[in-house]
């Protein structure tokens, strides 16, 4: 489910500001494929990417805990 939120999150961010898919990948220097499987709720990110996809978007990632 955290996985498919945060998709929904770099989605709406990409298209807010007129980037494509395939634009993004190559800024973030990620591949395409990797990209649509984010925004699509599938894979698994690691946090190298997360990182690469949060500057290229003007977003910041944050750690919460939930107690």
């Amino acid at each position: 489910m955290l996985v498919e939120h945060l998709g929904q999150i770099i989605k709406a961010r990409r298209k807010e500001l007129n980037i494509t898919q395939p634009h993004l990948a190559e800024l973030a220097q990620i591949s395409t494929n990797t990209l649509y499987k984010l925004e699509s709720g599938q894979g698994n990110p690691s946090l190298d990417v997360l990182i690469k996809l949060a500057e290229v978007l003007g977003m910041q990632l944050r750690l919460e805990v939930k107690k």
